[in-house]
């Protein structure tokens, strides 16, 4: 995987739409600022893998956030389906899937490349950046989010995944744990208003772009703070600005 060193290669912003000629009408407004762009569970049951195809002919690459847990081999099969998909570099599935189903899956994602090629990365969801430590205790799940978060980069880590999708509350003890060369995608990653305070929305654990990229993300997702914006150009150019300033 080939990014230039422009910041916006950092940026992902998420198509969160219920059909694709509104993700595209969308799209088309802020193609040429960022470096890719999520298609997740919403837009991919409206539009299927022509979500995909027509998100990716505008030029970004395509993180698709599918989240697959399931069985060893359905996991597998659905990795190698989605790295077939002209223009995806990222595909995830969830760590607490388990050392089987995550090798299953990294074992996938190379089986359909021809030798010498290059292929997506793989990346496991940590803990969902909606859930605090309450909510992950109803769940079953003790310990604070940052500790369970790291154990579980570790384990997709020992497995073969190339990265994690995590917080940034968690960057810095993920890269101390894993590396330099693991991936590391934030979500929940909200600018600050004029007030100085983070919207949050439904994310529970959040930071601003300055901090994730000081906290050593790769990557960060942005959605409803660039696609509910009246001005979705500007809000996104402000966004590749202090990723900018940041790095």
């Amino acid at each position: 995987m080939t990014f230039d060193a422009h910041p916006r290669s950092s940026l992902i912003v998420a198509l969160d739409f219920d059909s694709l000629s509104s993700a595209l009408k969308f799209a088309k407004q802020v193609a040429d600022l960022v470096g890719m762009f999520k298609i997740g569970n919403q837009l991919f049951t409206a539009a299927g893998p022509a979500a995909v195809k027509e998100s990716a002919a505008l030029g970004p690459g395509i993180f698709l956030d599918l989240k697959f847990h399931d069985i060893p081999n359905t996991v597998a099969g659905a990795v190698l389906s989605s790295a077939a998909m002209t223009g995806v570099q990222l595909i995830n599935v969830h760590a607490s899937g388990g050392t089987a189903m995550l090798q299953a899956a990294t074992q996938a994602i190379s089986a359909g490349v021809p030798m010498g090629a290059d292929r997506p990365r793989l990346l496991a969801v940590t803990i969902l950046t909606s859930m605090d430590a309450k909510s992950m205790k109803e769940v079953g799940i003790g310990g604070p989010p940052k500790m369970r978060v790291v154990k579980l980069a570790q384990l997709a880590k020992k497995a073969g995944v190339d990265g994690v999708v995590a917080s940034v509350q968690e960057a810095k003890d993920i890269r101390k744990a894993c590396g330099r060369e693991f991936l590391i995608v934030t979500p929940g990653v909200r600018p600050e208003d004029k007030s100085g305070e983070k919207k949050k929305d439904d994310q529970a654990r959040t930071a601003t772009p300055t901090q994730a990229m000081r906290a050593g993300a790769d990557f960060i997702v942005v959605g409803r703070p660039i696609t509910a914006a009246s001005d979705p150009r500007a809000a996104t150019q402000a966004i590749v600005d202090e990723i900018a300033a940041a790095k």
